[in-house]
């Protein structure tokens, strides 16, 4: 039939590419990723050129030097602030690498808790709401795409299959 002679296909040609809509809960943890890669780099900066700055507590299971930990938290937050910004496009990678980093930076931030423990337990939560996130966010995807397959074909006049009597 001719029912889509002019207009708008509703099918991209051979070869096109389109990019993803990025979901809610996606721009959520990019964007707290974002801001807590920059409380962490900020936090190592800060223990890297004047460590008198944290209070040492004297009986501490994990006790390591602080200058060490702010390296840590420099490079971590360097890098959570990198993948927070490839998480505004959606791809995979970028998720993956965001759950990685944000549970490293719960691990660090665990190990830091005598030394600033209210700069800690913030990026603690902020870490766990990220993985929260990304991970909502995966959930989430397979199912849109299932809705816009069925409108796909709905448009094209290919209703769906039935089987049966």
């Amino acid at each position: 039939m001719a029912s889509q002679v002019g207009g708008v296909q509703p099918q991209a040609a051979p070869g096109v590419h389109h990019r993803a809509a990025v979901s809610g809960w996606i721009v959520f943890a990019a964007v707290m990723m974002i801001f807590a890669g920059l409380m962490a780099l900020s936090q190592g900066i800060a223990a890297i050129r004047n460590d008198q700055v944290f209070v040492v507590t004297g009986h501490y299971a994990f006790a390591f030097d602080l200058t060490g930990w702010g390296w840590v938290h420099a490079v971590v937050g360097a890098l959570a602030v990198i993948a927070g910004a490839a998480l505004f496009t959606g791809a995979m990678w970028a998720r993956v690498t965001g759950v990685v980093l944000a549970g490293l930076s719960l691990i660090a931030n665990f190990l830091w808790l005598p030394y600033y423990p209210v700069w800690a337990v913030t990026l603690l939560i902020l870490d766990a709401l990220v993985i929260w996130a990304l991970c909502a966010g995966m959930a989430e995807r397979p199912q849109g795409q299932a809705q816009g397959q069925a409108q796909t074909q709905g448009q094209q006049g290919q209703g769906p299959q039935v089987t049966g009597r």
